[in-house]
């Protein structure tokens, strides 16, 4: 995989840092990102940065895009589509070793879904170019919760998050699982890894048994699995704040210099 990767990555950082972007990396105030992207722009060969996220990457270049001016710059790695997507953050481009077994997965189901999704109540399709999965506005009002457990039937894997939105992917793919596989194929060390998120679609990284920071801002579903969540810290701070706050929590204060 290091092959296919069109920037280097840090040798031997010191911390793996995977962060959700809405309300996580994007939340918070606009004074606390600044600082925040600074310092990450700063620790660049120290710390090795994934964004791992809901969005496609077209999505993703969009914020690039939009957040350049309060100092976003492109990670080194990008986890996308829920956990369907794997790609180099500079090029944005996907990396085949990564994606090929999920397409392959995926290429298998989606016809067995589409029946069972079609004309279903309080269900939208987004309009994004999801990638090896589908991707849905959802009204928790009208929407058939019966409707989950045939989709596992078939071989899917369904994700709520935020009361709004509504994900269908190949069996146990999702974020955590995609981390994981990447991390073992890049020989980096579990120990330096923290993520960070705020919605239940980031509560497979929070399962995965790596150091995670649960922002202030999370959405009340996520906050109710924090009793069976023992390496999660619940950071006050929102956003970008609560990453800095937990990053200290978990002993990576001395990166920050001054301190947070």
């Amino acid at each position: 995989m290091l092959q296919q990767l069109s920037a280097p990555l840090p040798v031997a950082p010191e911390l793996v840092l995977v962060t959700d972007l809405d309300g996580t990396l994007l939340g918070g105030a606009t004074a606390e990102r600044r600082r925040f992207y600074r310092w990450l722009a700063q620790q660049r060969e120290r710390v090795l940065h994934v964004f791992c996220t809901g969005r496609d990457l077209r999505s993703i270049a969009r914020v690039l895009r939009e957040d350049e001016p309060i100092g976003l710059a492109a990670p080194h790695l990008v986890i996308g589509d829920v956990g369907c997507t794997v790609a180099c953050g500079a090029s944005l481009l996907p990396l085949p070793l990564a994606v090929d077994p999920i397409e392959a997965r995926w290429r298998a189901l989606e016809g067995r879904l589409l029946p069972l999704l079609a004309d279903q109540p309080g269900l939208v399709l987004q309009g994004v170019s999801s990638n090896r999965r589908l991707a849905y506005d959802v009204d928790l009002a009208c929407f058939d919760h019966g409707l989950i457990p045939r989709l596992q039937a078939v071989g899917a894997e369904c994700v709520l998050s935020d009361s709004r939105y509504f994900d269908v992917l190949p069996a146990g793919v999702n974020k955590g699982a995609t981390l994981l596989g990447l991390l073992e194929a890049l020989e980096l060390d579990p120990a330096a890894v923290v993520t960070a998120g705020d919605s239940l679609n980031d509560l497979a990284m929070f399962e995965t048994g790596l150091k995670g920071v649960m922002v202030g801002n999370a959405e009340p579903a996520l906050v109710a699995q924090l009793p069976r969540l023992p390496g999660i810290y619940r950071a006050r701070g929102e956003g970008c704040a609560g990453i800095a706050e937990g990053l200290q929590h978990f002993g990576f204060a001395h990166l920050f210099d001054p301190p947070w």
